[in-house]
């Protein structure tokens, strides 16, 4: 009888020690089920990236593209201690954080954020202030595969896939639906869309806008806006005017090569209508105090 009692309880320690055994296997499972990061990235910052779409005109698609191309969906090292989603060098100007870290050469320098928010606005505004990426902004905020093929051909990345691994992230993943809507933005709130006007970029002044409202939106120097429109701080100038974000030209470009005066022109007004300084319009039509600008006066532009 006590062999029996002893080969009972044998086998249940067994049976207790055999289940046991199996619980971690199933704990291991359930611990590599969790959300694809790609997915989750998207859920975090596809906000972030309509916010800027609507602030600069860069599509959504491409702004969140480029960040889990860049970022590796946020895990890179560069994301994880700076911040930085994109990728974005020191470069000269650069005043922030830095990070170095082997890139194209060794040890090269990166920028360095205090939180993701400024990295993507960063990224915005070095698209939209770069020269090499202006012609970016002719194309529709909608149009992610152009925009994607001009970012590879302005050189933003070395990569000769890059244009390739952006349209293929935003068809995978569908980003494209970012760039049909979905703001937290107010109609009034809505930034400008930048123009081109004499191959530089501009936008129009709206009622209530101040120079200060333009050069605050996109992250320039108000003393420096002034320079590029040739204006001083007393001068308010009119509602629907063109404002240049960048230095003007010595003159226009081939269409316009000619200007007839007409009521209520200034030499000022011309200069920006056709995004030309006024120092070389008035020195190539011969303007000073005895030969002012006149009504029907046919100006050259170039």
């Amino acid at each position: 009888m006590m062999k029996a009692i002893r080969y009972t309880v044998l086998l249940l320690v067994l049976a207790l020690t055999s289940c046991s055994v199996t619980k971690p296997v199933a704990t291991s499972t359930k611990e590599y089920s969790g959300k694809d990061p790609y997915s989750a990235y998207i859920a975090r910052y596809s906000d972030m990236a309509v916010d800027q779409m609507k602030r600069y005109g860069i599509p959504a698609s491409i702004t969140l593209a480029q960040g889990l191309l860049e970022s590796d969906a946020g895990r890179s090292s560069l994301a994880t201690k700076c911040n930085n989603h994109f990728g974005i060098k020191c470069h000269s100007d650069w005043k922030g954080g830095k990070m170095y870290h082997d890139d194209d050469a060794r040890q090269e320098c990166f920028r360095c954020y205090s939180n993701a928010e400024d990295s993507y606005k960063d990224h915005s505004l070095f698209l939209v202030n770069g020269a090499r990426y202006r012609d970016l902004f002719k194309l529709r905020h909608d149009d992610y595969k152009g925009w994607a093929k001009g970012l590879k051909a302005a050189g933003y990345a070395t990569s000769p896939t890059y244009a390739t691994k952006l349209i293929e992230l935003i068809e995978r993943y569908g980003l494209d639906r970012y760039d049909k809507g979905g703001t937290n933005l107010k109609p009034g709130q809505l930034p400008h869309q930048p123009l081109l006007v004499n191959g530089q970029r501009c936008v129009r002044l709206r009622e209530g806008e101040t120079l200060k409202d333009i050069a605050r939106e996109y992250g320039m120097q108000l003393s420096m806006l002034r320079r590029f429109n040739e204006v001083d701080r007393k001068f308010v100038p009119p509602v629907g005017t063109l404002i240049f974000l960048e230095r003007k030209k010595a003159r226009a470009d081939r269409e316009h090569g000619t200007y007839v005066v007409k009521r209520d022109d200034s030499l000022w007004s011309v200069s920006q209508q056709f995004g030309v300084r006024m120092k070389p319009l008035a020195n190539r039509n011969r303007l000073s105090d005895s030969n002012p600008l006149r009504v029907g006066m046919t100006l050259l532009l170039r």
